[in-house]
């Protein structure tokens, strides 16, 4: 029986086999937990879909692979066995595959969360059946491993693997890159790939599987959104008086602390509604207008930076507000997150000043339009009128794509959530 790596949400389209729960003989009950894998959404405990034994893992630890893609063989118990079933499939080939990797997909158990910016494109198209076999492909490379060899155009028949039956391994590949000069790891004609220099002194620490997705996803971001940055100052000091106000007796009744946080994204919920643009994303000859306002909130994570969802933002008040981002951000902190908690986002709102920043230029969550920051508030003197006084303020910063809007767009909204921020007073009402 082929065991597939599962579908678990249409923009999940990939993931890292983190660790094997189970051995090759071992017997394995219905339900146990299977292999630990990773994606951009969450980590999560694979369970077995049926019990009987281990016969065969076909993805290494580390490997980055479709979701789709064959990872393991079982022998079911009670099960007759299937000569005719080759023992290794392309990703997402034959109903019976599927039907494995979809009853896996139910029974997955989230456990932590991973990543801020969703998942991309397929890794790869197949190639056309008439189409010349490359050599490499006859020593069945896993994925991963063919991956990372076009990425870095590496000629794969130099290299010795040292996994089962001598099957070359993404660690064979890392480290043929790592010990190899720039002409030795380069397939011939391509661009030499140029060695990061290292001392005696120097530490070289392996990527996580968590903190490499987090710089694909970066690099994603960077590369494919032409990303364009505006800000503006925000006169706080009312919604400073009206949080001071109101902390005292929210956390009796609530049981939570309020912080500044719900009441800026209650102004952003309402200006994405008044700004379609920015609930929106780019989509090659169109552009996909969001109907839903689901507000991401960048967190920091056990494992590394979060994004956890607030799902229909536009329709919570401030204390509804406060209470969710209170469950997501405590939840995101044990690692606790499910993967509907960081699915469906349209927009992103980070709080960089809660780390003291006063300025910053954030990376557009792809594939979404716009990313706000709210940073430090500071009380400094400012012209008001024809006198000078002390005032509570804070910079909002913005990076928008540039396809979707321009200037004046991006501006409309962000003097939008400005207005409305600064307008917040003694009369404004939490519930």
């Amino acid at each position: 029986m082929i065991i597939e790596l599962p579908h678990v949400g249409e923009s999940v389209t990939e993931g890292v086999i983190g660790k094997w729960l189970k051995s090759v003989g071992e017997r394995v009950e219905r339900f146990d937990p299977l292999v630990e894998v990773v994606t951009d959404k969450v980590n999560m405990e694979m369970p077995s879909p049926v019990t009987g034994t281990l016969t065969a893992i076909l993805v290494e630890e580390g490997a980055t692979i479709p979701m789709g893609t064959p990872i393991a063989e079982m022998e079911a118990e009670g099960a007759e066995p299937d000569t005719a079933r080759p023992t290794r499939a392309e990703p997402g080939a034959g109903d019976a595959g599927e039907l494995t990797s979809n009853r896996i997909g139910t029974l997955l158990k989230d456990v932590a969360p991973v990543g801020p910016t969703g998942s991309g494109g397929p890794i790869s198209a197949d190639k056309p059946a008439d189409s010349p076999q490359p050599r490499r492909a006859r020593r069945h490379y896993s994925p991963a491993v063919l991956k990372l060899a076009d990425k870095r155009n590496v000629d794969l028949d130099r290299i010795s693997g040292t996994g089962l039956s001598g099957r070359v391994t993404l660690k064979d590949v890392r480290r043929f890159l790592e010990t190899s000069t720039p002409t030795e790891s380069i397939a011939p004609g391509s661009s030499p790939v140029q060695p990061v220099s290292i001392s005696a002194e120097d530490e070289r620490v392996p990527l996580s599987p968590v903190r490499r997705m987090i710089a694909e996803n970066m690099v994603r971001s960077a590369s494919q959104i032409p990303q364009a940055w505006t800000l503006v100052e925000v006169d706080v000091s009312g919604l400073v008086a009206r949080r001071r106000s109101v902390r005292d007796g929210f956390r009796t009744r609530e049981g939570i602390n309020i912080t500044y946080l719900p009441f800026v994204m209650k102004a952003v919920a309402e200006s994405l509604k008044e700004n379609p643009p920015l609930n929106s994303s780019w989509d090659d000859n169109a552009i996909i207008y969001k109907r839903r306002i689901n507000i991401g909130v960048a967190a920091a994570g056990r494992d590394g930076l979060v994004v956890p969802v607030v799902h229909d933002a536009d329709t919570l008040s401030v204390a509804g507000l406060s209470r969710k981002i209170a469950d997501l951000t405590d939840r995101a902190r044990r690692g606790a997150l499910t993967l509907d908690d960081v699915q469906g986002g349209t927009f992103t709102l980070n709080n960089t000043g809660a780390l003291g920043s006063v300025l910053s230029q954030p990376l557009v969550n792809f594939p979404q339009a716009a990313i706000l920051t709210t940073e430090a508030i500071v009380r400094r003197p400012v012209v008001i009128g024809d006198g000078i006084a002390i005032r509570s303020m804070m910079n909002l910063c913005m990076s928008f794509d540039h396809r979707i809007m321009d200037g004046a767009e991006a501006s409309a909204f962000i003097n939008s959530v400005k207005t409305r921020v600064e307008a917040i007073g003694p009369d404004t009402g939490l519930y």
